[in-house]
């Protein structure tokens, strides 16, 4: 992996129009070039774009919803209630002229008119276009997009070069760090939650004012459905799905706020009652399924959802994706920052359940991978406020369950992986930072790594030190680097090094924002930690 890809740019998917080109209906027999980017036409059934996700060294899901009005009310996305055919074809070339898989799958108004096609029988560490075709009067086809598959199990690659993101608060900003994105060489992107955000959109800092179908905090499946639409009508981010294969985990807001298990958060909603929320969470993760590149073993089954799951790539790397949300206790302490929570350091206490934690430690036993990268969700290392002798840290992340963490870590260490990274979202901060076997017993030693990436909005254009991160650096001696401004992280892993480029945006509340590098923070083979790059 991580081969110099498209230098040419994939010039159809990085500009600000790259998900609204719609082909000639001839084109799909002809194998005709894609057209240049233009503007969605009335009645384009292909309003979201497409995507890709969770490769494999002969497969990768496809993905595409019908929608020519993604913000209908009704969560239809001004399709008919009745099942629509829709034909796919992946290539060897972006004119789409060698094509190597086609099949034809049934759109259905029970999915909203998605598809998940899962294409296998393809070649290792490859790259792929594809693209679809509704079947019947029009015949509209799609854009085309690139994917790719990953190495055999048993090769280690040279290289493998990836993104990773989250937080991205549709009203806090605009998509440009996707934009950026789109135009790096990059093998795949991890999206480590927080889609989207349920809160009401009574105001932006963008300047723009939601679609009233979109606006009111979803509470059921039209609800969700519409405001997916909003968050994919944005053309960066259609870009970057269509660009690279996603890997995706959600976090709290898919839902609801901090929300644990069955347990709302909220103090006056109706979800408040147990039934109520497992009812909105059931439509929340159907929205989710419908308007994500997942397979379908994470199809859901009400309001449960096989979301963790492991995916290789040959023995340089294997990501372990978590799942925080659905198998924790609820928050310690009332869900606060705290420096006096005894309930924190309860054994009993789990942010993944007992399945999930077996599954994961087994990993780490079996795996032969050089790096184990654990895909989480909110920060895993210590984050202490406090400069003081007390630890005042938040009971959301895994500071509020700390024997699930020690368990983890220090399993990390006795079954010998040789380097343990883990990447992180939730924060709409950058951080780096070592992970100690324990960060209660003075001493332990540093047994893996964390890197925390920013949002993509969330909380506007951001500084790059606050007095906030200025106080957990003082007072978190394992963390080495802080920043508070929003971007994304590119990962460049080899054999013998990792290295993270902390990529942010001058400004988010406007369009049109600069992107730099503002530190490169790295792991070296076989030592635990994190050091200058």
């Amino acid at each position: 992996m991580g081969h110099t890809i498209g230098r040419r740019g994939f010039l159809g998917w990085t500009g600000a129009g790259a998900a609204a080109v719609l082909l000639g209906t001839g084109a799909w027999d002809a194998g005709a070039a894609s057209a240049a980017p233009r503007p969605v036409r009335a009645g384009d059934p292909f309003t979201l774009g497409v995507a890709s996700g969770d490769p494999a060294a002969d497969s990768v899901v496809l993905w595409t919803r019908l929608a020519p009005d993604p913000l209908a009310a009704d969560g239809r996305g001004g399709m008919p209630d009745r099942p629509v055919p829709v034909a796919w074809e992946v290539a060897t070339d972006e004119q789409m002229r060698t094509v190597v898989r086609r099949g034809q799958v049934l759109a259905t108004p029970a999915l909203a008119h998605a598809v998940h096609p899962e294409v296998n029988g393809l070649a290792p560490d490859r790259e792929y276009f594809y693209r679809f075709k509704v079947l019947g009067p029009g015949g509209a086809l799609s854009p085309v997009g690139r994917t790719r598959t990953t190495p055999r199990p048993g090769d280690t690659p040279s290289s493998l070069a990836f993104a990773f993101a989250s937080c991205q608060n549709w009203a806090d900003g605009f998509y440009t760090a996707y934009d950026h994105m789109a135009r790096e060489d990059l093998d795949l992107v991890v999206f480590l939650g927080d889609y989207l955000y349920e809160g009401d959109i009574t105001e932006t800092k963008r300047g723009q004012a939601a679609p009233p179908s979109a606006a009111k905090e979803p509470m059921d499946l039209a609800g969700y459905r519409c405001r997916y639409g909003l968050y994919k009508s944005e053309s960066p981010l259609r870009a970057a799905h269509a660009r690279f294969p996603w890997i995706a985990v959600f976090d709290d807001h898919e839902v609801e706020n901090n929300w644990a298990s069955d347990i709302s958060q909220a103090d006056t909603e109706p979800d408040q009652d147990r039934a109520v929320f497992r009812a909105r969470r059931a439509a929340a993760f159907q929205a989710y399924y419908e308007h994500l590149p997942l397979r379908a073993a994470q199809t859901p089954k009400g309001p449960d959802m096989r979301l963790f799951r492991r995916l290789s790539y040959g023995t340089l790397a294997d990501f372990t994706m978590l799942d925080t949300r659905q198998y924790r206790d609820d928050q310690a302490c009332g869900d606060t920052e705290t420096a006096d929570c005894v309930e924190r350091f309860d054994e009993k206490r789990t942010i993944l359940g007992a399945p999930q934690r077996d599954w994961l430690l087994d990993g780490f036993s079996r795996s032969r991978a050089r790096w184990q990268v654990l895909g989480n969700q909110a920060p895993m290392g210590l984050t202490d406020s406090d400069p003081g002798p007390a630890a005042k840290v938040n009971t959301d992340p895994w500071d509020g369950y700390v024997a699930d963490r020690n368990r983890v870590l220090g399993a990390a260490a006795d079954r010998d992986v040789r380097n343990l990274v883990v990447i992180t979202g939730d924060r709409h901060q950058n951080y780096a930072g070592d992970l100690l076997r324990s960060f209660e017993q003075p001493g332990s030693p540093v047994v893996g790594s964390e890197f925390v990436g920013t949002s993509i909005t969330s909380k506007g254009d951001g500084a790059d030190l606050t007095d906030q991160i200025r106080g957990y650096q003082e007072a978190t001696p394992t963390l080495k680097f802080v920043n508070d401004q929003r971007g994304y992280v590119r990962v460049d892993l080899t054999p013998t090094e990792w290295r993270s480029s902390f990529r942010v945006l001058d400004r988010v509340e406007k369009p049109g924002g600069t992107i730099s590098t503002r530190a490169v923070w790295a792991v070296e083979d076989g030592r635990p930690g994190v050091v200058p790059g």
